[in-house]
């Protein structure tokens, strides 16, 4: 085989090279396009049902967290709502049952309860389920905290 020969099939073959290169960047940009098609076609049929996915989510969570506010009103709430302490997270109450007549001179008893208030068949996230097995396992505690008065430098 001579070198000219071997000149030609290498240039053959370099240029088969190209030309495979140019029609797969062709195929894919095709590809990409047609993507791009079904995904703006896709947003245009959907939008309206995600936003309205949205909106009764919104509504929902809304809706859950007036009736966490609103619970020690409820008739199911099983404490007197001046008891309660509303806190939000992580857990929604701090009850503490009989602080009212304790403070009437009608009681001498205290329970610090702590509640979290599900609606419906709403399950304990993973934090809750934590501080839950911490109070049933006993791991509570009270600790007074005294902060000196100190003259921090100001006139």
């Amino acid at each position: 085989m001579m070198i000219s020969d071997l000149v030609i099939i290498i240039t053959a073959f370099l240029i088969g090279l190209v030309l495979a290169y140019f029609y797969f960047r062709q195929r894919i940009s095709v590809i990409e396009e047609r993507a791009r098609n079904d995904l703006e076609r896709w947003k245009l049929e959907c939008t309206d049902d995600i936003r309205k996915d949205s909106v009764n989510r919104s509504r929902s969570t809304l809706k859950g967290k007036i009736s966490e506010q609103m619970a020690p009103f409820l008739p199911e709430f099983p404490f007197l709502p001046a008891d309660a302490r509303f806190i939000g997270n992580p857990i929604d109450f701090i009850v503490f049952d009989g602080y009212t007549k304790a403070k009437d001179d009608k009681g001498d008893s205290v329970s610090v309860v702590l509640v979290e208030v599900k609606k419906g068949k709403g399950k304990l996230t993973r934090n809750e389920k934590l501080i839950e097995k911490a109070v049933t396992e006993g791991r509570v505690s009270w600790r007074t905290v005294t902060i000196e008065d100190k003259d921090l430098g100001t006139p």
